[in-house]
């Protein structure tokens, strides 16, 4: 417990004191990203207000985790795992593909960023040689830091090719990263919501390395590789997280940018693959599934029948055009993505002790 402790403690103070100095630099350099203005043909919602808002703050957020978790393992003299330098890896490698996009929106004003296939491309070749390293590396006891098992609340018994897996973790990855993009559209929302979802990781990796197979074989334990580490990796995610909302509440004082919901979508993948709890992700990422979906239903039915379902997606941004202020949709989302969240903790729970 001292190395979670550490590790979110060291993130937070590192995120809440490095975030304004990264303000006060992309303030001196005008590095702010473009607003989309209504046109006469495409209304949006009233944001002339963000306008001069620094992003990339993205960057607050990596910093504090690597703080975190390196300086944790540093001052206890403890390696990192394999499981912990790939969750790393995911986070960081899809924060670089965030941190182009937001180059082009800040440098170049460009409020659509790079070309969609582009940042396509890029998730996928994280998100895949994500994959082929993720079932590599055994322990002593055979355990690889990802299971080609679809899994659950743990894995489901029946293992893919390595084709398959790797094309399932590709599509995992991209469903997830592009979830908290589509989410990060008011201030606090996608942040708010990114820290229950990791405390609630960092909760269900102590239960797994308190009840983990290597340590007490009995039923129902976990196959889970290296949980002590996850729940590190998760509470400096948390630390991180939670030091940058501090600013980016409304009114935000800077956005997190592509460079962070990348970011953000990618741990959580990570710990989700890593945990054995793929599938109970439409839970823990409860909100960031209900934005896409939102987003997949006005796109389907405008092509299909030339109508829309919402004045606006995403869905946040369907409220705001009804009329609601900004901050009640962020509390209210927040709600609902606490109350999910909980439920799939309560879920995870519930099956170790019928089992």
């Amino acid at each position: 417990m001292r190395l979670i402790v550490l590790a979110a403690g060291i993130a937070g103070l590192v995120s809440l004191l490095g975030t304004p100095a990264l303000i006060k630099f992309l303030r001196q350099h005008g590095y702010s990203q473009a607003i989309r203005e209504s046109t006469d043909d495409v209304q949006y919602p009233a944001h002339e207000g963000k306008v001069g808002t620094p992003s990339m703050g993205g960057l607050a957020i990596i910093g504090g985790l690597l703080f975190g978790y390196f300086g944790t393992h540093l001052l206890f003299w403890e390696p990192p795992t394999s499981t912990g330098l790939l969750a790393l890896y995911l986070t960081v490698g899809l924060g670089m593909v965030g941190m182009a996009d937001d180059y082009l929106k800040i440098f170049k004003q460009r409020s659509t960023g790079i070309r969609a296939r582009t940042k396509l491309l890029g998730q996928a070749f994280v998100a895949i040689s994500f994959a082929v390293m993720a079932v590599q590396f055994p322990d002593e006891y055979g355990q690889t830091p990802a299971s080609q098992a679809i899994s659950f609340l743990r894995d489901l018994g029946w293992g893919l090719p390595l084709g398959l897996f790797v094309i399932w973790i590709w599509l995992l990855v991209t469903a997830t990263t592009n979830g908290v993009n589509l989410t990060d559209g008011l201030d606090g929302l996608a942040s708010g919501a990114a820290l229950v979802t990791f405390v609630a990781y960092l909760l269900m990796t102590v239960w797994q390395f308190n009840n983990q197979c290597a340590i007490d074989p009995l039923d129902p334990c976990y196959t889970v590789r290296d949980p002590l580490d996850l729940g590190v990796f998760a509470a400096a995610c948390a630390g991180a997280v939670f030091g940058f909302l501090w600013w980016n509440t409304s009114p935000a004082s800077i956005f997190m940018g592509d460079t962070g919901s990348l970011a953000l979508g990618g741990a959580i993948a990570a710990l989700a693959i890593m945990t054995r709890t793929e599938l109970l992700l439409l839970l823990l990422g409860g909100l960031f599934v209900v934005i896409t979906v939102s987003v997949i239903l006005q796109v389907g039915s405008f092509k299909l029948t030339g109508k829309r379902v919402f004045r606006m997606a995403p869905l946040h941004h369907h409220f705001e055009l009804l009329g609601w202020p900004e901050i009640l949709i962020v509390v209210r989302f927040w709600i609902i993505h606490a109350l999910m969240v909980g439920l799939g903790l309560t879920i995870f729970y519930a099956e170790w002790v019928t089992t």
